[in-house]
């Protein structure tokens, strides 16, 4: 079964939003627990708001999850990994949860330029201003942690 443009749209917003909460568990073990307290509710939050948007997709776009990219995520594991052993391990980590929130509003972007039931425009909306707020947490965090 072929997409259409806007299901593509809400399976790659879909797609940023699994990344986003994946990385972050995978890695939450690594934060400094100031800082995994500080974020934590931003995730819990990210997380309901995509429960909503896989089960209006599934109903208004007739859209059906799919499975994540696990080898994508071992290697990006991987990588930030190797990087944290030259650099500044939370250093790290805010910077690829910053281009993780970067990927997200690109995706935001992509699905705001198409027509959507009404009912998933707030939940869209409270994500996008959920990623705002992330990331001006994420930068004051990378200004604290220099």
């Amino acid at each position: 079964m072929f997409l259409d443009n806007r299901q593509v749209a809400m399976d790659s917003l879909l797609e940023a939003l699994a990344d986003s909460l994946d990385y972050f568990q995978d890695n939450i073990e690594r934060l400094r627990p100031s800082l995994r307290e500080v974020l934590k509710p931003h995730y819990e939050a990210r997380s309901k708001d995509m429960q909503k948007l896989q089960t209006l997709a599934k109903r208004h776009l007739k859209l059906l999850p799919r499975d994540a990219d696990v080898e994508r995520d071992d290697y990006m594991w991987l990588w930030s990994r190797l990087k944290s052993f030259v650099g500044n391990d939370s250093q790290v980590l805010i910077g690829e949860l910053l281009e993780q929130e970067r990927v997200l509003m690109q995706a935001l972007a992509t699905l705001h330029t198409h027509p959507l039931p009404e009912s998933i425009e707030p939940v869209m909306e409270r994500c996008w201003k959920g990623c705002r707020k992330l990331i001006r947490e994420l930068y004051q965090l990378q200004k604290e942690n220099r």
